[in-house]
């Protein structure tokens, strides 16, 4: 056999699901002559238990072979495929033809009776499968029938049905074992929100223009109202001390003002370093009462991991060499042209490798200890891929639950391996990805051979995001960007402020004016509540909408299930994801949505049925999920969207 898919590395490194997430394996399997080949997929659970799923041929004739399989527990698996001569295929082929024509056919029968019998000897099988080839060789030797009929007998679709679950098999050839990850879903599926801790609560007094920073308690206080929009995770900017030395102003200016916060990424102080928690923020008594508050709501609690310093941190005056040195005996701040970062200095670990190695490990652990699960690492792509790696798997060891997102917008091939060597999860291009044909290549690129090992996060802006679509597509670019994240891949995230259409960029840069970055933000929630001044003003239940609807349709769960429908118009996507539940009921959800935020367009969608799950005669009842209507459907479908009506169709799809 050839080409065993998926493989990441050549088997170096593990592909990748989670619990219950089905996934193809395919291979090409062949061997000499014209006796029949059959294949099947081995997949082995941590305690070694194999569980054996068959394939079948995609292209007859050309050995194109696959299989759908899943794992149903976490840990480290394993799987191969098996190659295999089918003795009673050989003989179903050869029989079928030569008893149609009474050429041998009592010898072709009697060679049947044969097979089946082996298949009885050689193979255990439940008693009821036992009997159905008992029977079918009493019935291949019963002379009193006619030829045709004891044929029938043995290839009857109940005796093929037992042979393919637990088959005769001859020279077995298998692949080497590939390793496989299995790990807890929320590495595939979740919806996150993120927030300035700092900001949640902050107050500006009127008169002096000063401001008193928000808490971790009351940042907490936030919490109901994230869990109440739906969203599984709320992911922290970072909360240590921030450093004083060029302590950027508002909008990334340098000339701060003695109350001015600083960046959040300019870590470290005399307060401590990346162990510590900014004393605005309050103690780790208020961190635990925070992540112990959010698992009262269901919410796991993602924190940023920025390994960068200030020029301030402790790191500096006690580990120098952990820094870049320039020629002029100065330390080398952050740049990312045309962006400069001069209250940043970034660490370089190939110094002292053993050291900082250790140092960084030793500070996640503390995280962990007050119950952090998740983290979400920004530019990981500065630093050794070497690092990430060994931190990943150590901390695995004694944490499998832990979950890594790489904030990584670089180059493809660092994306990918970083995904490779550890991460879960990572940021992705989508941001950029506005037009109907990137979309749709980039999103099926990462559900093919990437899905093995890289699992994407999509979000619309970010706090350091803001692209053009957003700055002047109005509600209607904010509304199905949201819903294209939230639905097209299976965890999507928002920052906080895009329930209020926060579009309004610095100018020169794609990122909001008035960056939370380097300054206070009291969004002063209380105004969009009911009865508030600014009430109906917020995206906030359209939010709630979708992550209900994520919530009640597994299919959104998965990202390998898509499929792209055809619509006429360009500026028109269609994509739906179908999944078969384990009663046996279909869940299938279709999304249609104008990319177009300015203009409202109609066009024709033509529905790939068999990817519903459907003949091309049936008939589809639609229901949209958003607004609640219904409408009944078939293969070609009149679709009007935009900013007058809904820029976005979420159908659940069924036959009527």
């Amino acid at each position: 056999m050839l080409d065993v898919r998926p493989i990441v590395d050549c088997g170096a490194r593990p592909a990748k699901s989670v619990v219950d997430e089905q996934f193809t394996v395919s291979a090409t399997v062949f061997r000499e002559g014209h006796d029949a080949v059959n294949a099947s997929v081995v997949l082995t659970s941590p305690d070694g238990i194999e569980h054996v799923y068959p394939m079948h041929c995609t292209n007859p004739g050309l050995n194109a072979w696959e299989a759908v399989v899943e794992a149903d527990s976490l840990g480290w698996w394993t799987y191969r495929v098996e190659g295999w001569s089918d003795p009673y295929g050989t003989w179903e082929h050869d029989a079928s033809i030569k008893v149609a024509a009474d050429i041998d056919a009592e010898l072709m029968l009697e060679e049947g009776a044969r097979v089946l019998e082996r298949a009885l000897a050689e193979v255990q099988r439940p008693q009821h499968g036992a009997d159905l080839l008992r029977d079918a060789v009493t019935a291949l030797r019963d002379t009193r029938r006619p030829p045709m009929a004891r044929l029938h007998a043995a290839t009857d679709p109940a005796v093929v049905e037992e042979l393919t679950a637990r088959p005769l098999r001859e020279w077995v050839t298998p692949s080497a074992d590939l390793p496989l990850l299995v790990e807890r879903e929320r590495a595939l599926y979740g919806a996150w929100y993120e927030i300035f801790p700092r900001s949640e609560g902050a107050v500006q007094d009127p008169e002096t223009g000063h401001w008193k920073s928000g808490t971790l308690r009351t940042a907490a206080e936030r919490l109901p109202a994230i869990a109440g929009m739906g969203f599984d995770v709320v992911y922290l900017t970072p909360i240590h001390p921030i450093g004083t030395t060029a302590r950027k102003g508002p909008n990334n200016t340098l000339d701060a003002g003695p109350d001015d916060p600083g960046s959040p990424y300019a870590i470290g102080s005399p307060d401590g370093g990346h162990d510590a928690i900014h004393p605005d923020l309050g103690t780790f008594d208020d961190f635990d009462a925070f992540v112990a508050r959010a698992e009262e709501l269901g919410l796991e609690v993602a924190m940023d991991i920025a390994l960068q310093c200030s020029p301030d941190h402790p790191y500096v005056e006690s580990h120098p060499e952990w820094f870049t040195t320039r020629a002029d005996g100065t330390i080398a701040y952050a740049e990312n042209p045309p962006k400069k970062y001069q209250d940043i200095y970034p660490l370089n670990f190939d110094n002292d490798p053993q050291g900082s190695y250790a140092e960084m490990r030793r500070m996640i652990q503390v995280w962990i200890d007050h119950g952090v699960k998740i983290f979400r690492v920004d530019n990981p792509h500065t630093k050794p891929v070497e690092f990430w790696q060994w931190i990943i798997d150590d901390v695995a060891r004694d944490h499998p639950e832990v979950i890594w997102l790489a904030e990584a917008f670089t180059k493809p091939a660092m994306m990918h391996t970083l995904g490779k060597v550890g991460f879960q999860q990572s940021y992705t291009y989508y941001a950029w990805r506005n037009q109907k044909w990137e979309l749709t290549e980039y999103v099926e690129e990462l559900a093919g051979d990437a899905a093995a090992y890289m699992r994407p996060s999509f979000w619309p802006t970010t706090h350091d995001i803001l692209t053009p679509y957003m700055q002047f597509g109005g509600p209607a670019a904010w509304k199905l960007r949201a819903a294209i994240a939230a639905t097209i891949v299976p965890t999507y995230g928002i920052y906080a402020g895009y329930e209020l259409i926060e579009h309004v960029a610095r100018p020169g840069v794609e990122e909001q004016i008035d960056n939370e970055k380097y300054e206070y933000k009291n969004r002063h929630w209380e105004d969009y509540e009911p009865g508030g001044p600014k009430e109906g003003h917020s995206l906030a239940g359209y939010l709630t909408r979708l992550n209900e609807i994520r919530r009640e349709h597994p299919a959104l769960h998965w990202l390998r299930n898509i499929t792209f429908h055809h619509v006429d118009d360009e500026n028109i996507i269609a994509f739906s994801k179908r999944r078969v539940l384990p009663d046996g009921t279909d869940d299938t959800v279709l999304v249609v949505a104008n990319l177009d935020p300015h203009a409202t367009r109609e066009s024709t969608l033509h529905l790939d049925m068999p990817a519903l799950g459907l003949g091309y005669q049936d008939g589809i009842a639609a229901q949209d999920l958003i607004t609640g209507e219904s409408w009944q459907w078939g293969e070609h479908v009149y679709v009007r969207l935009g900013p007058e009506t809904e820029p976005v169709h979420v159908v659940a799809i069924r036959r009527f």
